[in-house]
């Protein structure tokens, strides 16, 4: 089938295509770039081509993502399984350690911040002082003229 050939599509998504078209004509756009934004939405909206022998997603796709997220639940429920599993002191190990951990990047970020704060107060500071004398020389030319 040649490029750019709309035999494989239906009518409904022809007379689709062509009410965009116009829609895009009546906001200001070239026929080209109206043609080309109906066709782009038509088959976003519905995969490309529905009549026979036209090339559109196959149902053995959709099988497959819908295996790999049976398999991630399954990790993830054997993941919880397991960790029910473990025994009470080292559970207790394993929160303290987290909690260490949490800790020092609360710590860290306070210290960061601080900084980071304290260095724009000073530069709001001088901008507010810098932008106070400027005026304050204009009203004294002002005066003096």
């Amino acid at each position: 089938m040649p490029r750019g050939e709309k035999s494989s599509y239906t009518d409904k998504q022809k007379r689709q295509a062509e009410h965009i078209e116009e829609s895009e004509l009546e906001s200001g756009r070239s026929r080209e770039a109206a043609e080309r934004i109906a066709w782009a939405t038509v088959n976003k909206q519905d995969g490309g081509g529905k009549r026979s022998g036209s090339g559109r997603k196959s149902s053995a796709g959709k099988a497959a993502k819908k295996s790999t997220r049976k398999r991630a639940a399954k990790k993830t429920t054997t993941a919880r399984k397991s960790a029910a599993k473990k025994s009470p002191a080292k559970k207790t190990a394993t929160r303290k350690r987290a909690a260490k951990k949490t800790a020092a990047k609360k710590t860290a970020a306070k210290k960061t911040g601080g900084k980071k704060s304290a260095a724009r107060k000073t530069a709001r500071k001088t901008a507010r002082k810098s932008a106070a004398r400027k005026r304050a020389t204009k009203k004294a030319a002002k005066k003096s003229s």
